[in-house]
């Protein structure tokens, strides 16, 4: 909550499984264009939240199968639990609105009597929420004789029915919508509401997000059939919502340039990457820039050419030293030129990098020190190293910098496989 001076300047607060996250493209092509996007753009001023109707088991499952960033929030368990950071520290305070007027043995006691109803997997099970798989054909009715048989014993609880599937017991204060309320207000309360808030989602569950005033919302291109219709009934005409032409994190990307919310280029659409420029020097934005290449030389889907070395080489000052996890020290030099014999080695196979949680520091009038988790994913495995580089921007040229000190450390049990290659 105080990662920021002040108030954010976008908070996008996502779903994960089909918006954020897409299951139909192995590639993670949309994914990867979003994270370098929030990576170079908008770490440093703006908050990530996720909200997903998993338990923390299962978000960190997903976590460990896709290419996702570290948000600054996280919502789970379809609004019910509220954590901050990569530790993910509970919100006590959110506990204790939800323990108001929740019982549930009573609503244990209650759904037994269904057998329609078949529990989910015992981690779906939490402190807050009862989660069930009942066949769409069956939903209606179970959902009406549900909410007779709380009302007649005094139990005030809201049933949500997503995916054709799910079926989720919480408070009547719970929910992604009254999760997302709680935090805006504890925003104002601590005198830094975000300046823009996007919403993005594509079931049902995620219809209360959508209902939140003053948000911007985006349904996916993929939206199931139950959003499109709780938006049809109750939100046609709220200009701020669109459905957007794009599936899941392009989607996304594409509300943010729809509603004029900040830039929306990726550094990945780009073709010529080293080329493209700010018009202001941001430090983010070039490390990104230059990981992409280095993967991307890699899958040969950069043009084999030795200006592409000797540009790189040029913006590696000529006394730049890089620190290797075994901690030899080489010159940036030397690792340029063992990208040559690299060239299109992983052509055909399963590697991407992407960075996350990168966060600047300006040490002197030109200087600058960026750290960041650089993650690998390879036939063998995901790989992660904490990395910080510093660089000097050179005044004047906007985009033009000298890089001066890499220095590397495994992460993740990367430690064994550690080899002195000199691979960025």
């Amino acid at each position: 909550m105080d990662r920021l001076d002040g108030p954010a300047r976008l908070m996008i607060v996502s779903d994960l499984d089909h918006t954020m996250v897409d299951h139909h493209d192995p590639e993670n092509t949309s994914l990867l264009r979003f994270n370098a996007l929030w990576e170079s753009l908008y770490r440093h001023d703006s908050l990530l939240v996720f909200s997903t109707g998993r338990s923390p088991t299962l978000y960190k499952q997903l976590r460990s199968e896709k290419p996702m960033l570290t948000p600054d929030i996280t919502i789970t368990s379809v609004g019910t639990e509220i954590t901050y950071g990569d530790s993910m520290v509970p919100d006590e305070g959110w506990v204790n609105v939800l323990n108001q007027k929740w019982d549930r043995n009573v609503v244990l006691e209650e759904t037994a009597k269904l057998p329609q109803l078949k529990f989910q997997s015992e981690t779906e099970q939490r402190p807050h929420k009862v989660s069930f798989y009942v066949e769409k054909g069956h939903a209606q009715d179970v959902i009406s004789s549900l909410s007779d048989r709380f009302e007649k014993r005094g139990l005030d609880v809201k049933i949500i029915y997503s995916g054709g599937i799910d079926l989720d017991i919480l408070p009547q204060g719970a929910g992604k919508g009254q999760a997302l309320a709680y935090l805006l207000k504890k925003f104002k309360e601590g005198g830094k509401p975000p300046i823009n808030t996007l919403v993005c989602g594509d079931s049902g569950n995620d219809a209360e997000l959508f209902s939140i005033p003053d948000v911007y919302g985006v349904m996916v291109s993929n939206a199931q059939e139950e959003l499109l219709q709780w938006h049809a009934e109750h939100a046609k005409e709220n200009t701020k919502i669109i459905h957007a032409s794009n599936r899941c994190a392009a989607g996304i990307i594409e509300a943010i340039g729809h509603f004029g919310l900040g830039p929306n280029t990726s550094p990945r659409d780009s073709s010529d990457i080293l080329v493209s420029k700010l018009d202001n020097f941001n430090p983010s934005h070039e490390v990104v820039k230059f990981y992409i290449t280095y993967e991307r030389w890699r899958r040969a889907e950069a043009e084999k050419s030795d200006l592409l070395i000797q540009s790189l080489k040029h913006i590696c000052h000529p006394t730049g030293i890089a620190v290797h996890p075994s901690g030899v020290e080489h010159s940036l030099h030397e690792c340029i030129d063992t990208f040559g014999p690299h060239y299109g080695d992983k052509q055909g196979k399963q590697f991407r990098v992407w960075l996350d949680r990168v966060f600047t520091s300006q040490i002197g009038s030109t200087s600058w020190l960026v750290k960041f988790d650089k993650w690998e994913l390879t036939d063998d495995g995901r790989h992660c190293s904490l990395t910080t580089i510093l660089l000097n921007s050179e005044p004047g040229n906007p985009g033009a910098f000298s890089l001066l000190h890499v220095h590397q450390t495994w992460l993740e049990g990367f430690a064994a496989r550690c080899q002195n290659d000199w691979i960025f």
